[in-house]
C-alpha cells in the first residue's frame, strides 16, 4: 500500500524470534504486540496497527484505492473484512499447523486446508464476475487479499482449480507498486521466510 500510494517510508525489521514485538518501544505503537504497524510522522507520530485499519487510514489519507461513494466504499469494506475474518486467519492457521505445530494432526490440517479452498472458491467466483475483488477497480480489498494468495505455495495450496483467481493473482502481481512492495523486506523467496517481518515507520505521508 505504501508503494502503491507513492509514499516515502522507512521499513523497520523486527526479530520475532527474539520477541522484539513484545518490547515496550513497540507496544507503545501496537499494544497487541503484533505486526504490521505504522507511525505517521506528519500527524504527530500517530500510530496505526492492524493491517485493515492501516489500509483504510492510508486510503483516506491519500484518497487512493477506496471509493468515496457510500455503496462502492461498502463493497470494498465488506471484502476487506472478509479477508481479515476469513482468508487471513484460515491461511494463517493452516500454516501454523502445517509448519510450526510440534504434532502434525492430519484432521486439523485437512480442516484448515478445506476451509482455505472454500475461501479460494468464494474469491474465484467473485473474480469470475469482476476484474477485481470489490468490483471494477483495484482497491485496498485487492491489496489485503493478494499477499495471502502470494503464499499459496508455502501453504501447499494450488490455484489450478481457480482460473479467475489465478488470472487476478497474475495481473496484480505485475503492478509496479506490488513488485516494489515485495522488495521490502527483500526476500529471496516471498512467502517462505517468516522469521523476519516488517513494520513500516513513516517518514512522510505527503
Amino acid at each position: 500500500m505504501l508503494e502503491e500510494c507513492g509514499l516515502d517510508f522507512t521499513a523497520h525489521y523486527l526479530d520475532l524470534a527474539a520477541l522484539e514485538q513484545k518490547q515496550p518501544s513497540f507496544l507503545a505503537i501496537n499494544p497487541n504486540g503484533r505486526i504490521p504497524a505504522i507511525v505517521d510522522r506528519n500527524a504527530g507520530d500517530f500510530a496505526v496497527f492492524e493491517s485493515g485499519a492501516i489500509l483504510m487510514y492510508l486510503a483516506d489519507k491519500t484518497g487512493s484505492f477506496l471509493p468515496t461513494d457510500p455503496l462502492k466504499r461498502s463493497a470494498v469494506t465488506q471484502w476487506l473484512m472478509w479477508q481479515m475474518a476469513g482468508l487471513g486467519p484460515m491461511t494463517g492457521q493452516l500454516n501454523v499447523f502445517r509448519h510450526y505445530f510440534p504434532d502434525k494432526i492430519a484432521a486439523v490440517i485437512e480442516r484448515y486446508e478445506r476451509e482455505c479452498y472454500r475461501l479460494y472458491g468464494v474469491l474465484d467466483r467473485q473474480l469470475a464476475r469482476h476484474p477485481f475483488v470489490a468490483g471494477e477497480t483495484y482497491t485496498i480489498a485487492d491489496i489485503a487479499c493478494w499477499p495471502w494468495i502470494l503464499t499459496h505455495g508455502w501453504a501447499r495450496l494450488s490455484l489450478e482449480q481457480y482460473p479467475a483467481l489465478k488470472r487476478w493473482y497474475d495481473k496484480v502481481g505485475k503492478r509496479p507498486g506490488v513488485e516494489a512492495g515485495l522488495k521490502s523486506p527483500p526476500l529471496k523467496d516471498p512467502g517462505a521466510d517468516y522469521d523476519r517481518q516488517v513494520v513500516g515507520t513513516r517518514n512522510t505521508l505527503s
